[in-house]
């Protein structure tokens, strides 16, 4: 079998391409971050989702992305926008700058040691917040820096940055999730999730989320606050 590294966030997005890749036959290592975001439920999420999964190796890199802050996911100061603070206009203070790149190369240097020339990330260019790197021409241009910049690359093992999820909805997502048997109770999608791991319910994750639910016609299994 053919190894991936699995860019795994704890996030509904995550686990269910994971579980494509694993329908496709990798043999899936993880990798998540612990970047002192606001919560830590979901990097809970994603060791139980890892487990469960049965992957060869789970990775937890810390990154403490708070040095910088620039995010009111790494800084205090600022707050997650809900409901009519929300504006789909402008890029949300909830884009933590730089964040895939970063995470992209942390994974891209875990693959060169495992000698893995893929590598899958649940970004997608429809349903989503407007973060400049979830976009194609963003995937693009890493796969290319990739091959240049990596031993594997330049010897001819041509490395390969999978985005199974990036041309689809979030209702179709949970339904090719649905059908490869991804526990969406199991994962975590909001921004300020409590220490239970219970979503807020208004923040433009879980909203997103809640939409992708009822438009998929299937039961919304996350637990909420309220």
């Amino acid at each position: 079998m053919k190894k991936a590294v699995i860019l795994l966030s704890g996030g509904l997005d995550s686990a269910t391409t994971l579980r494509i890749a694993q329908s496709e036959g990798y043999e899936c290592c993880a990798i998540s971050f612990d970047y002192a975001q606001r919560h830590k439920a979901e990097l809970t999420a994603a060791k139980n989702i890892a487990k469960k999964a049965g992957v060869v190796e789970h990775k937890i890199v810390d990154l403490n992305l708070r040095l910088f802050g620039g995010s009111s996911l790494t800084d205090d100061n600022l707050t997650v926008p809900t409901g009519s603070d929300i504006d789909h206009s402008q890029i949300p203070s909830t884009y933590v700058p730089a964040r895939n790149t970063i995470f992209l190369s942390v994974a891209l240097g875990y693959a060169e040691v495992l000698a893995a020339t893929d590598i899958f990330i649940g970004v997608t260019a429809v349903d989503y917040s407007g973060y400049p790197d979830c976009r194609p021409e963003f995937i693009a241009a890493f796969e290319n820096m990739a091959n240049l910049a990596t031993k594997i690359g330049v010897e001819g093992h041509r490395i390969k940055i999978h985005t199974p999820l990036i041309a689809l909805s979030k209702a179709e997502i949970i339904q090719a999730g649905t059908q490869l048997g991804v526990a969406y109770q199991d994962t975590i999608s909001c921004y300020q999730a409590d220490e239970q791991g219970r979503a807020c319910g208004q923040c433009d994750s879980c909203l997103l989320r809640a939409q992708g639910f009822a438009q998929a016609g299937i039961k919304d299994v996350t637990q909420y606050v309220i």
